[in-house]
C-alpha cells in the first residue's frame, strides 16, 4: 500500500469529470445512485447557520484529504464533510497506514498525508467543482452549498497558533484571491464559471482534535481560542482523558 498521496491539477480534474460524465459515470459511480436534492426532504435541515440537504457526511480521515473524494462523496449524499485533521507538523515520516485493523487496531497519530497548502488546495479543488456541478445539474442555489465543510484540526494549542495553521485558517475564511485565479484557470472549461458567486469561505467552523492523554486545560484553552478569537462553531471530540 503506497502512502503517497498525489493532488490533481484542477482543470484536469474538471476535464476528467466532464469526460467521464459522458459515459454515465463520475469517478466510477454511476450518475443513477447521485443524491437529487429537494426542498420537500423532510431530514433537511439548519447546522452553524447554514442548510443541510442531509444529516448524513463524511468524518475525517485520509480520504478526505483529496478533491475527488470530497466530491464523490458530496455527489453520494454526503452533506457534512469533515476535513482532513490539520497540523502545524505536515512533514512527518509515520508508518502507513496510520491505522492497522487486522487482529487488533492500532492509531498512529500525527498522520498527514499532504502539506498544510496542498490540502488547502485540495478543499478549493473540491468546493469549486461542487457548485460548478451544482450549476450543472441545477440542484439548487449556485451560492448555498447545500452542506459543510468543517474543519479539522490538532493538535496542541501552540501547534494551531503556529503560522503555518493560522495561514491555513485564514484562507479557509477567506480564500478569495486564489479562488479568482482558479476559476479564471477554468473558465475555458467552464465558462459559466464566471456567472457563479462562488463564496471565498469555505468554512466556518471547526473539529478540535486532540492525543490521547492531552491535559483537560488544554484541551479547554484550545476549545476557547477557537469560540472566542477564531469565531468558529467549535466542536472536541471527546477521547479517553475526558
Amino acid at each position: 500500500m503506497s502512502d503517497k498521496l498525489y493532488p490533481i491539477e484542477l482543470s484536469h480534474l474538471l476535464k476528467w469529470i466532464f469526460e467521464e460524465e459522458k459515459q454515465g459515470t463520475i469517478f466510477g459511480v454511476t450518475k443513477d445512485l447521485f443524491f437529487n436534492p429537494d426542498e420537500k426532504d423532510v431530514f433537511r435541515l439548519q447546522r452553524y447557520g447554514q442548510l443541510m440537504e442531509t444529516p448524513i457526511g463524511v468524518a475525517a480521515g485520509p480520504h478526505t484529504q483529496m478533491s475527488q473524494n470530497i466530491i464523490l462523496a458530496w455527489l453520494m449524499g454526503a452533506r457534512y464533510i469533515e476535513l482532513k485533521t490539520i497540523q502545524t507538523l505536515d512533514e512527518l515520516e509515520v508508518s502507513k497506514p496510520c491505522i492497522d485493523m487486522q487482529d487488533e487496531g492500532y492509531n498512529c497519530e500525527w498522520s498527514q498525508e499532504l502539506k498544510l497548502h496542498q490540502s488547502y488546495s485540495e478543499y478549493l479543488n473540491a468546493w469549486i467543482v461542487i457548485h460548478i456541478l451544482k450549476d450543472k445539474y441545477d440542484w439548487g442555489t449556485n451560492t448555498d452549498l447545500g452542506g459543510i465543510f468543517n474543519m479539522s484540526a490538532g493538535y496542541d494549542l501552540a501547534g494551531i497558533k503556529n503560522a503555518n495553521v493560522q495561514g491555513f485558517l485564514n484562507l479557509m475564511e477567506n480564500g478569495q484571491d486564489e479562488l479568482d485565479k482558479r476559476l479564471n484557470e477554468i473558465s475555458d472549461i467552464y465558462p459559466n464559471v464566471k456567472n457563479l458567486n462562488i463564496p471565498a469561505q469555505m468554512s466556518n467552523s471547526l473539529t478540535l482534535s486532540t492525543m490521547h492523554g492531552c491535559p483537560p486545560d488544554e484541551i479547554e484553552a484550545i476549545g476557547m481560542y477557537l469560540i472566542e478569537e477564531r469565531k468558529y462553531h467549535t466542536t472536541v471530540k471527546l477521547n479517553p482523558t475526558l
